[in-house]
């Protein structure tokens, strides 16, 4: 019983089904980022234009990456935290993580951020994935989500104290935004929480 189990752990792992998400995420990056210069333009999160109306960029800006170099970083990372947290919710409870993750970004950059007239990348997103795993994991008792947890919060106080770290702008070819790894952790902690609280309201009545 105990391999028929792993085997069956390993396959939801590791099937098609459980990458949907982090595949039309990071194939809505590579698309954009080959339109190149010109999607940059279009599409990357730029308040004055945002102002002017073009409000499609508050989603859009996530997706765009300053380059080849950046965006094979992110997706790194994307990948990396989906391996580890990608079970703790499915297809659709996902995507509400991954929308909220991206209104607390936007409403961060648009409210406390009134100086940031640009921004581009899926950094902060990946940390709402890590602010909604650590959630989950916690609440099922993993010892693993405990410790990423603490990485996490250590990851951001540094961030915020001391400045990105070491090495972070010359992968990306660009300034860090730190406020962005709070903004989606905060955002992807607030949608796992609702979650959950979805949830044991449901198995209560």
């Amino acid at each position: 019983m105990g391999l028929g189990q792993g085997d069956s752990s390993r396959h939801q792992r590791f099937g098609f089904a459980a990458w949907v998400v982090p595949i039309a995420v990071l194939s809505c990056a590579v698309i954009i980022a080959i339109l190149g210069d010109a999607g940059r333009v279009w599409l990357s999160y730029d308040r004055p234009q945002i102002a002017a109306g073009e409000l499609w960029r508050l989603l859009s800006g996530h997706f765009v990456h300053l380059g080849v170099t950046h965006l094979m970083w992110d997706a790194a990372g994307f990948l990396l935290i989906w391996y580890l947290v990608g079970q703790s919710f499915g297809r659709l409870e996902w995507i509400f993580v991954i929308l909220v993750s991206i209104t607390a970004l936007d409403l961060g950059f648009w409210f406390l951020e009134p100086n940031l007239k640009w921004y581009v990348g899926l950094s902060g997103l990946v940390h709402g994935l890590v602010g909604a795993g650590v959630v989950a994991g916690i609440k099922s008792g993993r010892i693993d989500m405990w410790i990423l947890g603490v990485a996490l919060i250590g990851k951001l106080v540094y961030e915020a104290l001391v400045g990105p770290l070491p090495g972070s702008e010359e992968s990306s070819g660009g300034a860090v935004i730190v406020t962005s790894h709070i903004y989606g952790a905060i955002g992807g902690a607030v949608a796992a929480s609702a979650i959950l609280i979805r949830v044991r309201a449901k198995a209560s009545i």
